[in-house]
This record gives C-alpha cells, structure tokens and sequence, in this order.
C-alpha cells in the first residue's frame, strides 16, 4: 500500500448507489439488494462504495438484520463511506449506531463513526457530506471545503431543484450549489431513478435505487473528468458477469 497519498496515481473506481432501503421487511429481508449491489461493485473492480442515504428504510431494524448488514459490508473488499439520509437520521437511535456497524476498519459512516469528511489515504480519495441527523429540513450539500486530496467526492441526500414547482418539497439542492463544491463528483441519494443533473461542470449524478433504476453508477477518477457510467444490478446480469469471469 501506499505510503501517502501522493503515491497514487493509477485510476480510482467508485461505485455510486442509494436507497436500498434495507429492512423493509424486518427479520425476513434477504438482503438479496445488498448481496447484489456488493457483488456488482466486485466485479466492477470498485475501490470505494458509497452509499448515499436511506441504506434502510427505517431506524427501527432488527438487529439481527444489522448484523447481517454489518457482516456483508464488514466483508466487502472495498471501503464503504455511508451518508445517513432522510429515512435513516444519525439520530441518538440509529441504526448506525447499532449493532456495530460503523466498526469495521472498511466502514466509515459519516456523522457517526467520523465526522463530515474521511479521507481514504491509500486512494488519496477525500469522500465528504452532510450528514441527516435528524427528521428536520435542512440544506443537505455540504458547505465547499479546501481539498485535502488528489480526489474529491460529496455526497448529499436531497431533492435538485428543477424549477419554482419544486420549491415546497424538502432538503433541496440547487444548481449554484452544486458547482460551488468543486468537487470531482456529487454522488446523489434520493430519487428512485438514475440521471445526471445540473447544468454546470460539477458532475453530480443521482444514482437511483437498484430496485427501481435496476443499475449503480460507475465513477473512474484519474485526475481529469470522471468517467461515468452505469451497471446492472439485475441479478441475471450480476450471474451472467459472474459466469463469464469463470
């Protein structure tokens, strides 16, 4: 591994998903969501994962469901950076403040098992965001901070605003704030479907669920503009990926 983070100069591969709202159905969630999004990130040869809010559907989870939770990431081959979002609050009863999840040397869950920003050294990868830590509205973008490495990525849970229709709903995002952070990448929680919005240079992406987008968005960082794209998290494509790696 690297010594610091200026010895990293090979491409970073992050893979982007949000709103697997894990715990839908208590102790009979299969997980088989997450086991798919993992596996998918796998085969992507991801570095990074993030999770951009509302990982579970509610703070009131079994904690037999957040052991397995904590397991399956706890054994990803990958660091995983989780942003809290509307549905799942850092709030005094977390779910991730339960059960352990924040442990694992690979987790970091901002809010909770550290602060607004972690920097994944060996990546020379900085992941920030703003964290809900509760059931309030908030400006859910973080505030445009000095880069503390070669790459930077923000995370945010929240509605983009499109237009005045917009402007009743919760948690809003502008388009200013967006291209203020500066930052390499947005990775965006809160909508059910994948696209890229704004209209500025700042690539900010929601990645949609993979319920409903049926796909996590795939970020190669090499130090000019992201690369983007999208991958199936269906299972017939998730085996068929497998079948052909042999």
């Amino acid at each position: 591994m690297p010594d610091s983070p200026s010895d990293v100069s090979h491409t970073v591969t992050v893979v982007h998903t949000s709103d697997l709202h894990l715990g839908t159905h208590g102790e009979r969630d299969d997980l088989e969501v997450l086991r798919l999004v993992l596996e998918s990130a796998r085969q992507a040869s991801a570095d990074a994962l993030l999770l951009a809010g509302d990982i579970f559907d509610t703070n009131r989870i079994p904690l037999s469901v957040l052991d397995r939770v904590a397991r399956m990431l706890a054994d990803a081959p990958m660091q995983v950076v989780i942003l809290p979002g509307n549905h799942d609050p850092a709030t005094a009863d977390s779910a991730y403040r339960k059960g352990g999840l924040g442990d694992p040397e690979n987790i970091h869950v901002l809010g909770v098992s550290c602060d607004d920003t972690t920097l994944l050294r060996d990546l020379d990868l900085e992941v920030c965001g703003k964290p809900h830590m509760d059931y309030v509205d908030m400006s859910p973008l973080l505030l445009p901070q000095e880069r503390a490495a070669r790459h930077q990525i923000v995370m945010a849970h929240g509605h983009f605003v499109r237009s005045d229709y917009d402007l009743h709903r919760s948690w809003l995002l502008h388009d200013a704030d967006l291209e203020a952070t500066r930052a390499d990448y947005v990775a965006l929680g809160h909508w059910e479907l994948a696209q890229r919005v704004g209209e500025g240079s700042v690539q900010a992406h929601y990645s949609g669920s993979p319920h409903r987008a049926g796909s996590v968005n795939v970020v190669r960082l090499d130090g000019a503009a992201p690369a983007v794209s999208r991958i199936s998290v269906r299972a017939e494509d998730v085996e068929r990926r497998d079948r052909e790696e042999g």
